[in-house]
């Protein structure tokens, strides 16, 4: 099996290198899609409020939870 990269563009597959065979040969054409920008976090996506908020229906200390993850409890 040979992998080539290559561009779709208006029904057209161009290949970044070309191959010569002398009989018909089966393909698959894989459609990558584009890797989208990672979201970068700012200082004002954070809220105290908010978190405090998400954190009132557990009743479990989380301090002490990330301390048993660390421990692989």
């Amino acid at each position: 099996m040979i992998s080539l990269e290559g561009v779709y563009e208006d029904g057209v597959v161009t290949l970044e290198q070309s191959l010569n065979y002398d009989k018909p040969v089966k393909v698959i054409v894989t459609f990558l899609e584009k890797e989208q920008p990672k979201k970068r976090l700012r200082y004002e996506d954070f809220s105290f409020e908010k978190s405090q908020k998400q954190l009132e229906k557990y009743n479990f200390s989380l301090s002490e939870e990330v301390i048993k993850e660390r421990r692989g409890e």
